[in-house]
């Protein structure tokens, strides 16, 4: 059985996506879970793009002893270095270094000529063996790249140490047929040297598609993410690539992957969650709507025998259909415990005492929990961003004909400031307030409001887009309540204390933002 590698890159290249940007202590959950997952490789970020990235790089490397940690570096010292000492203390460790071989890119972007982009992709990879016996080299843009430059410099980064080669589809731009016949091509011309490995986007909607192809013609490693998340239309989805390998086992006989599937509900729950990202409805294999059945036709089937219309089980990718009810507010503290390990949550003494007393407090609220509402409550407990402004008490007024106004306390270096304002609607008036009442005058780029679970007593999702300052990136808020109004003025107060507590090293990347794989 030919064990295909997962290289999953949600932490790398699903983090740009638009809105998706996570701080450390997210990141390291998320790593957390998908070496619970079974992740072969891990690309923890990119070191050197920014001392946020490179701070969490390296606590992820210290945390995960069962994947091997990985970061992306450009084929530059600089980036080399920072790359190396991140992943220093990981038990199991890669540098990914790349750079273009397409004539378009070399031309237009790089100005360089190809003699000069094998020169510095050696340098690159005899610079990463320095610090790591595990370097792969990417082609950026190999789908539009030919064939005999890339086995010119597939020879040159072999012969300087480089172990995995990678074909990346930077763009989305080739079709399955294409795919194959380049991953055929390149895997015969380097058996026995180096592993081929594909990275496809979905510009096209056929990442998934292409990396299946790609690993029935020669490829042993396919790059991916979970949700398909990624720049523009996103990577091939890992949860897809796998479950189309365990199913059609006809297809794919003799190749495996070394993936837990039933962690993988709970690992795109989790990222879901902590992204604001929901998978869409119709998702495969995740999609909310992934194992409805509405037509009374294929009720009918299901109900006679599940596989008339069904080809995963749900309990195989570790869905509880049932979606369970267990906890209450008479539960205790080891079954809280255990509840969080089954949903793939691991937190030390001080955040389980916090979200075990956010737990109580809303199971004194809300008859009934759901798995998804802890899920929710322990990630916006995660997120471990130092409070600088806290939200102490809100009273809000509204009538149809009145002016909608607000009141509002906030607490700020242990003095409780109260305020209150107008606005064109309540929301406004809420955020105008807490405006007033800090002195950042933030502008709202985007407004998400989502049901966490089911009910009339559903919690209350809030997402919220705000710039501080034009000059610098939008940031993310998030707040959970009851009462949908206290939630967006958490989310609110969240972005701000996430924008004071990045401030001086946001991420301003030094580099062209088309330079990714």
């Amino acid at each position: 059985m030919e064990i295909i590698k997962i290289f999953d890159t949600t932490l790398r290249d699903g983090e740009q996506s638009p809105g998706a940007s996570m701080n450390t202590e997210e990141k390291i959950q998320i790593a957390a879970q998908l070496e619970r997952l079974g992740v072969d490789i891990i690309e923890a970020g990119f070191a050197a793009a920014s001392p946020g990235d490179f701070d969490a790089v390296s606590k992820i490397a210290q945390r995960v002893q069962n994947s091997t940690i990985c970061s992306l570096a450009r084929a530059i010292d600089a980036d080399i270095k920072a790359a190396g000492e991140a992943i220093a203390a990981a038990k199991m460790k890669r540098i990914h270094t790349f750079i273009a071989t397409s004539p378009i890119h070399m031309q237009y972007k790089l100005k360089m000529t190809p003699d000069e982009v094998i020169r510095r992709a050696v340098r690159a990879v005899e610079y990463a063996r320095e610090f790591v016996d595990d370097v792969e080299f990417s082609c950026e843009d190999a789908g539009r790249s030919e064939i005999g430059f890339m086995k010119e410099i597939t020879d040159a980064v072999i012969e300087a140490g480089a172990t995995t080669i990678n074909l990346p589809d930077t763009v989305g731009f080739r079709l399955p047929s294409e795919i194959g016949a380049m991953v055929k091509e390149m895997s015969e011309y380097t058996k026995g040297r180096a592993i081929i490995s594909v990275h496809n986007h979905n510009d096209l909607g056929l990442g998934v598609a292409n990396s299946l192809e790609a690993i029935t013609n020669g490829a042993g490693q396919v790059e991916c993410t979970i949700n398909g998340l990624g720049e523009r239309a996103g990577n091939a989805a890992l949860e897809e690539i796998v479950m189309a390998i365990k199913t059609r086992q006809d297809i794919f006989k003799g190749f495996d992957t070394n993936i837990n599937t039933k962690e993988i509900y709970p690992t795109s729950r989790l990222i879901a969650n902590i992204t604001s990202i929901e998978p869409q409805p119709n998702k495969a294999i995740v999609g909310k709507n992934a194992f409805a059945h509405e037509s009374g036709i294929h009720q009918d089937g299901v109900l006679k025998h599940k596989e008339t219309y069904e080809i995963i089980r749900p309990e195989d990718i570790g869905l509880d259909m049932e979606d369970t009810l267990v906890l209450g507010k008479h539960s205790g503290r080891a079954a809280f415990k255990d509840k969080l390990a089954k949903l793939g949550f691991t937190l030390s003494d001080d955040e389980l005492n916090s979200a075990f007393e956010r737990f109580k407090e809303l199971a004194d609220k809300k008859k009934d929990i759901y798995d998804d509402d802890i899920r929710a409550l322990v990630t916006s407990e995660m997120a471990n961003i130092e409070k600088a402004y806290e939200l102490v008490a809100m009273q809000l007024m509204d009538s149809t004909g009145g002016v909608p106004s607000a009141a509002v306390t906030i607490r700020h270096n242990d003095e409780d400031i109260t305020d209150a304002g107008i606005g064109d609607g309540t929301i406004d008036a809420v955020f105008k307030t807490i405006d007033r009442i800090t002195g950042y005058q933030g502008q709202l780029i985007d407004y998400k409001v989502k049901s966490v679970s089911q009910g009339k007593d559903a919690l209350a999702n809030v997402t919220v887009k705000v710039t501080f300052n034009e000059n610098e990136p939008a940031i993310i808020g998030h707040g959970l309540s009851l009462d949908t109004m206290l939630a967006s003025a958490k989310a609110y107060i969240g972005a701000l204390n996430s924008y004071l507590s990045m401030e001086g090293k946001l991420k301003l990347r030094q580099m062209d933002s088309t330079e990714t794989i």
